[in-house]
């Protein structure tokens, strides 16, 4: 079986066409744009939420972007087991609906941080990882509110689930504060819902599918996906 991504469209998305690159033209999957007044998902197994400034961030990050009519159908489709990820904006789009624990702060420095960073692959059995093959990669974040909080008994659940996915940390996995870009809790940068059907992550994996631009952990993520369909 081929799946098929969906990737939305929100008004000030920016990183939906690098979505939809990655996916379509470099690893060659099965993608569609869905606009973000559709409710039709056409058919797709797997949803892209993207990164951006969805709605120009009014109010807060993704609090206008999560009563998209689009938003209605990707709910009732994360809760009957589709797969949806949502990268930066997305995830941040996904706190807000209530499919993901948590809020997202602005980051510590109060500056907006655009860099390659690495990751430490926290659980390596979802259907997000099992692919990754390796401990720590390596994935361009950019963002200004990437700060990730929940309150004490939400955190002690997610850990305990095996919800974290990912955590911010050095090259040789050493997750400490000197390498937090954003003062998120405990390093986090990517989690996942207790079904683990649902993923957000403030890293843009979609920027690190192409070879030509010299880093492609990206894609391993993407694989990992493609792997739950072909097994």
């Amino acid at each position: 079986m081929k799946p098929k991504f969906g990737v939305v469209v929100f008004p000030g998305s920016n990183c939906d066409y690098d979505a939809y690159y990655s996916l379509k033209k470099v690893l060659h999957y099965n993608t569609e744009f869905i606009w973000h007044k559709e409710k039709d998902l056409k058919g797709s197994d797997v949803i892209i939420l993207p990164g951006g400034f969805s709605y120009g961030d009014y109010l807060r990050t993704g609090a206008i972007a999560r009563f998209s009519p689009v938003m209605d159908s990707v709910f009732s489709f994360a809760e009957n087991g589709g797969i949806v990820i949502g990268i930066c904006n997305g995830f941040q789009i996904l706190l807000e609906i209530g499919l993901l624990p948590g809020v997202m702060l602005q980051n510590e420095s109060l500056k907006f941080v655009c860099k390659d960073q690495y990751l430490l692959v926290e659980n390596e059995s979802t259907i997000f990882t099992n692919k990754i093959g390796k401990k720590v990669i390596k994935i361009p974040i950019k963002h200004g509110e990437g700060n990730y909080y929940a309150d004490a008994e939400t955190l002690k659940e997610i850990e305990g689930n095996n919800q974290v996915i990912f955590k911010y940390s050095s090259k040789e996995g050493k997750v400490e504060k000197k390498f937090n870009p954003n003062g998120s809790l405990n390093n986090i940068a990517g989690i996942c819902n207790r079904k683990k059907n649902v993923m957000g992550l403030m890293p843009h994996p979609e920027n690190a599918c192409d070879p030509i631009l010299g880093k492609t952990d990206g894609a391993l993520i993407f694989k990992s996906v493609i792997e739950n369909f072909t097994n």
